[in-house]
């Protein structure tokens, strides 16, 4: 509770939240606060598209309540999330890989397809040490590429005013 100025006490108010996935069959996810804190990340693996209607909306309901939902990757696929989270009431965002590496990786390390990926790695484990509460015991590629993906969300969405400098790809 937070004194509201009345001598009263008030509600604090809900944080906001954002679950980001990499789709694909094995789908990477991440969920981040408003404030930029990483809550969750991981990877799933549902092996058809029947399995991953009943996976999404099972991932999405232990985010609880999210208010924003970005998704990189197959068409298809992000159709099958951006339904369920509509139904939640989720803003929804799709997003281009040349999109959030443009803004988070440095220009040098966007030259191979594979070299990206590398960088990708390297940055998403930074973002976990440095935002994050949720510290997996491994990081796949595909959980990854989540957590950039959420971390290109947040400062899309203004949730996040800047990347924090040590994240800053004109500084590494």
């Amino acid at each position: 509770m937070v004194a509201d100025g009345s001598g009263g006490t008030a509600a604090a108010p809900a944080l906001r939240r954002l679950l980001a996935v990499d789709l694909g069959l094995r789908t990477g996810f991440a969920l981040f606060d408003d404030g930029g804190r990483l809550e969750r990340v991981g990877s799933r693996n549902f092996g058809t598209r029947t399995r991953l209607r009943g996976g999404a909306d099972g991932l999405l309901r232990e985010a609880g309540s999210i208010q924003a939902l970005v998704v990189e990757g197959d068409r298809a696929l992000g159709d099958v999330w951006a339904k369920r989270a509509g139904r939640r009431g989720a803003q929804v965002l799709r997003v281009a890989p040349e999109t959030w590496r443009a803004r988070l990786l440095h220009p040098r390390e966007q030259r191979s397809g594979a070299g990206a990926k590398q960088a990708a790695d390297a940055l998403a484990r930074r973002v976990i040490t440095t935002c994050g509460d949720a510290r997996p015991a491994s990081l796949r590629h595909d959980a990854a590429e989540a957590v950039l993906i959420g971390l290109w969300a947040l400062l899309e969405l203004g949730w996040l005013p800047a990347l924090p400098a040590e994240l800053d790809p004109r500084r590494r």
